[in-house]
């Protein structure tokens, strides 16, 4: 059920976030951007940006603005930024464990945009390593649910790629693997015929905590607020909610 109300979770954080349908675009130019410039502007010899440029397909980002990122990333048009990468940690309401993930041209201005979400939306921040050991870098592959495919479908094809978990979760599958996995995963997914959703590094939590109806509400709004923030790229929040929570707060 863990996991089935995890994948409810995201897809409930996902409309929250393609409301803000400029910002979404925002992020997905700057992961191009930076991954174009760590690795080089051609898709087949960048992994990263080559997912980064899948994400950004599937979320509608118009073409004009993927090719204008790439070649900003890599030098061939002026007008690119500097961005780093910087992690927060904090607490949301009931003691919730919060990672911030950051992607910033001015260090200033981001800490202070999550400070004041934080401090707004019942949380606080915290020291770093305060909550960040509660949560483990991992390899996520997303496939969506597609005619009779199962659980162990998926394992026969990435097991051998480096895979370490298959969990379903609803209305998809998750695969986990270390974080340098992912291109092996991806690819043996390919090579197999079976379409996937996404595939990125992101912070997974070791445990979670149950939240009621009040308790999914402050939270998201917290998540809301921390995702209002140009700087913000990814949040991630120890917390789980049945689909009955979460029902019942798209009813509100």
């Amino acid at each position: 059920m863990s996991g089935h109300s995890k994948w409810a979770t995201t897809k409930h954080k996902k409309a929250a976030i393609d409301a803000k349908r400029s910002k979404l675009f925002a992020r997905l130019t700057k992961n191009i951007e930076v991954a174009a410039r760590t690795g080089g502007g051609d898709p087949a010899g960048n992994p990263t940006l080559y997912d980064a440029i899948l994400k950004a397909k599937r979320n509608s980002l118009p073409a004009d603005n993927i090719d204008r990122a790439v070649k900003r990333g890599s030098g061939l048009v002026a007008g690119g930024a500097d961005y780093e990468t910087i992690m927060y940690e904090g607490y949301g309401p009931g003691g919730i464990a919060v990672l911030v993930e950051c992607l910033t041209d001015n260090r200033n201005r981001a800490a202070s945009d999550v400070r004041v979400a934080f401090t707004r939306n019942g949380g606080q921040m915290a020291d770093p390593g305060s909550v960040s050991y509660l949560f483990s870098r991992r390899g996520v592959v997303v496939v969506p649910k597609t005619g009779e495919l199962t659980e162990d479908d998926l394992l026969l094809a990435v097991l051998d790629a480096g895979a370490e978990e298959v969990e379903d979760l609803g209305d998809a599958f998750e695969i986990q693997s270390e974080p340098s996995e992912i291109v092996a995963v991806r690819t043996a997914l390919q090579g197999a015929g079976y379409d996937y959703e996404s595939a990125e590094a992101q912070f997974v939590p070791a445990t979670e905590i149950e939240v009621d109806i009040d308790g999914a509400r402050k939270i998201l709004k917290l998540i809301d607020a921390l995702e209002d923030s140009d700087d913000v790229q990814n949040v991630f929040a120890n917390f789980d909610a049945s689909d009955e929570v979460l029902a019942a707060l798209d009813d509100e």
